[in-house]
């Protein structure tokens, strides 16, 4: 899950309206903006964006609602054979989450937090003193057990908060932990969609608007990150990868940037006695 933090009036999509009860600009953990449950798939060397839903706030689906709906998006054919690992964050370790990926016999990894009751009344918090990593443990509300272990995360502020993770599959208590790490890659993503493709700079002032602003980002998302698999060898420099999309896929577009800039710079040229002139190439 992400927020995309507005400031700004939004009427229509901050204010109920006779058509649209439901604004969509709501505040959640102190964030006011619009609010996605993103579904990212990770499939060999390819990372794709896969859904997203809009959580509309209080009276409508959950983000573990919406986020059983994401998982239900996923085609067969592409998990058939496979071994499929849910990985989320604390938001998500509901009960009707659990069940949902134990009821596709995939397998998932999320965090918890560390009042959560266990079924003899302890708090998981309590494990870190009494218990081990890796064990096994009975989450209150569940009636399968879960392995569980924890490890201390650096905050920007150098401080350490202890994080807890736990997997429906009895993964050892230190690999638990690499692959509750895993989890970062994605706030990378969201960090990357943001940043360098604009997710977040919406201006529209409608839902349609915002939707196709939204998806227009994920596609550049997923152009640039096809264009970076298909150049030998594959490495990763967004700034780069975003340059040569441009002038593979949209090379006109390249070209009228070029067009504009020379333009803009004639004067230059001119005060160095030069003159820039382009004419076609004889055929």
């Amino acid at each position: 899950m992400t927020t995309l933090e507005k400031s700004g009036k939004f009427l229509h999509l901050s204010n109920p309206t006779q058509n649209e009860p439901d604004p969509w600009v709501r505040i959640l953990n102190g964030k006011r903006g619009l609010h996605l449950v993103v579904l990212y798939l990770v499939y060999g060397e390819w990372r794709v964006p896969w859904s997203f839903r809009v959580w509309r706030g209080k009276g409508y689906p959950s983000p573990s609602d919406l986020a059983c709906k994401l998982l239900g998006t996923v085609p067969k054919q592409l998990t058939q054979g496979k071994t499929v690992i849910v990985l989320a964050d604390t938001e998500f370790s509901t009960v009707k989450f659990f069940n949902t990926v134990r009821a596709k016999t995939w397998r998932i990894v999320v965090g918890v937090r560390n009042n959560r009751k266990l079924q003899d009344g302890r708090t998981v918090k309590q494990l870190y003193r009494h218990g081990k990593r890796g064990q096994q443990i009975l989450l209150e509300g569940l009636t399968q057990p879960l392995t569980i272990s924890w490890f201390w995360l650096k905050r920007a502020d150098s401080k350490r908060e202890l994080r807890f993770v736990v997997s429906s599959h009895p993964y050892s208590g230190a690999y638990l932990v690499m692959l509750g790490r895993k989890r970062w890659a994605i706030e990378g993503f969201f960090k990357t969609i943001k940043h360098r493709f604009g997710l977040h700079c919406f201006g529209q002032s409608t839902k349609l608007g915002v939707y196709r602003w939204l998806i227009l980002s994920l596609l550049a998302y997923l152009l640039a990150h096809w264009i970076d698999q298909w150049s030998s060898p594959p490495v990763l420099d967004w700034k780069a990868t975003c340059d040569l999309t441009l002038s593979v896929l949209f090379p006109s577009v390249l070209w009228l940037k070029l067009l504009r800039y020379l333009q803009i710079s004639a004067d230059i040229a001119a005060r160095h006695g030069f003159e820039i002139i382009l004419k076609p190439i004889p055929t």
